[in-house]
């Protein structure tokens, strides 16, 4: 089974690429090469950093988001996108100005909005509470780091910051997580485990 792990210039590719290895992933291509993404049996999408940029260096790839959705959206391999590889999959952006996402799952990338005594970014160990099945998202604790969050539809999974925040969406054979699983121990090996076993 071959997992391509997308290399756009947006980081955690070192840390993802180890927590894919500990959970049992053998063939796993770091690339840039839209082709090796229409060759891969499941796509892996990390990301750090602000989404205008994180969407730009995607887009800078010659063929790439075209090749993403001929394998994810039409062929439908498994796909996880992890942080702001989870909210590139929105329709917009509004980090520093609005941005276009890919437009997989509908909703818009907004700030969290402070709250009195909660600090932002929303970082450390928090709870992941599932608000709808899905064999990827199980209750637990995870590791976030982050200032903006989904808003939108096919919300999977919350935590709470000040309010409540979108930790996981997905439908069909998508699914990210704002948290970072490579960050996040045993409970974020065990989320690996269940997406290269997952046949949605």
């Amino acid at each position: 089974m071959s997992i391509a792990l997308i290399d756009y210039g947006a980081g955690n590719l070192h840390s993802v690429h180890n927590a894919l290895k500990a959970a049992g992933a053998s063939d796993i291509d770091v690339t840039a090469n839209p082709a090796a993404v229409l060759r891969a049996d499941r796509v892996v999408l990390p990301g750090v950093g602000a989404f205008g940029a994180c969407a730009s260096g995607l887009r800078g790839i010659a063929g790439m988001v075209e090749a993403l959705d001929r394998r994810v959206r039409s062929d439908g391999v498994p796909f996880l996108g992890v942080c702001v590889g989870m909210q590139l999959m929105a329709d917009t952006g509004e980090e520093l100005g609005v941005h276009r996402g890919l437009g997989w799952i509908p909703g818009t990338v907004r700030a969290i909005r402070p709250a009195p005594g909660i600090r932002v970014p929303h970082m450390g160990w928090n709870d992941v509470i599932p608000v709808a099945d899905h064999p990827l998202i199980e209750r637990g604790e995870a590791y976030f780091l982050h200032s903006f969050a989904f808003e939108g539809e096919h919300v999977l999974a919350t935590t709470e910051h000040g309010g409540t925040v979108t930790a996981a969406i997905g439908r069909d054979n998508l699914a990210g997580v704002q948290f970072h699983p490579e960050k996040s121990q045993r409970y974020g090996i065990a989320l690996m485990e269940r997406f290269l076993a997952w046949r949605p």
